[in-house]
């Protein structure tokens, strides 16, 4: 039987495909030679790896990886694993204060989580992966994986997140979702609020490195505008096809804002779980 933790997971993978997110792949127009069918089979796929109970962090992170190509063959979800591996191991080691214990399971992060991360994504081979001089993932780790991570911190908004005890997910992402919710009775309009929050807050990392800090900062902006509509907003289907048109012209000029897609992600499972942990047993 499927997880609540593997639920979780699965129900923010498929609530992120339904909104309308300009330049990512959803529900509404598929993107970037992927498909959401593609998205929600990687989801499926990723689930019981990454929920695995009592299994390291990297461990989760290679076997997510490995079943997500088993099930379709490419790269779809690194990001998203590699946020949500952490999260799922907080959630099965502390069910009364997830925070906390997502900064322990960070903190006892080691050289082999490392390993098994680092051919998890020299597998996935993300666009724009390059080499590093230090800790470079074709290489034999060293360190442990929050040093690791620490290092990519300042070019790599996923890494960033070890580095900060998840600081964009539990600062910014989750207030956003749960006040943009309140606001909104479907579901896909607070979603989008998330995603746009972290597009407009801060220059997509994604975009950075597959192309370059001007290019992100042109779409920042462009999402801060978008944003304000949203936010302001008595009937936000109104501005749908604004957002489908932006939507096109992101994915013709071949820009993805995958990072800011990844973190809502990782948002919504981190809102699901402090919803589901109070009534979790340990039949789970």
């Amino acid at each position: 039987m499927t997880s609540r933790v593997a639920a979780a997971f699965i129900w923010a993978c498929r609530v992120e495909l339904d909104a309308p997110k300009p330049g990512n792949v959803h529900v509404f127009a598929a993107g970037h030679r992927m498909t959401a069918d593609q998205f929600v089979a990687s989801a499926d796929a990723a689930a019981p790896s990454l929920s695995a109970k009592g299994t390291r962090v990297g461990a989760r992170i290679l076997g997510a990886v490995e079943a997500t190509f088993a099930a379709i063959g490419a790269n779809t979800n690194l990001g998203i694993i590699l946020l949500c591996a952490p999260l799922a191991a907080a959630a099965d080691a502390d069910r009364t204060d997830m925070r906390a214990s997502l900064v322990n399971v960070l903190k006892n992060l080691d050289i082999e989580d490392a390993v098994l991360a680092f051919r998890a994504i020299a597998r996935a081979a993300p666009a724009g992966l390059g080499r590093s001089t230090r800790y470079d993932v074709f290489e034999q780790a060293t360190v442990s994986l929050l040093q690791a991570m620490v290092e990519a911190a300042d070019r790599d908004r996923v890494a960033g997140q070890y580095a900060t005890g998840f600081a964009d997910i539990f600062d910014l992402g989750v207030p956003l979702f749960e006040a943009a919710a309140r606001q909104h009775a479907d579901r896909k309009w607070a979603t989008l609020t998330t995603y746009l929050g972290f597009l407009s807050a801060f220059p997509d990392s994604h975009i950075v490195r597959k192309y370059d800090a001007q290019t992100a900062e042109q779409v920042r902006r462009t999402a801060a505008t978008h944003l304000a509509s949203l936010q302001a907003a008595t009937h936000p289907a109104e501005l749908l096809p604004e957002l489908l048109a932006w939507d096109a012209a992101l994915k013709a000029a071949g820009l993805n804002p995958g990072t800011s897609a990844d973190l809502t992600v990782a948002t919504l499972f981190a809102h699901r779980l402090r919803t589901i942990l109070p009534s979790m047993d340990n039949s789970d």
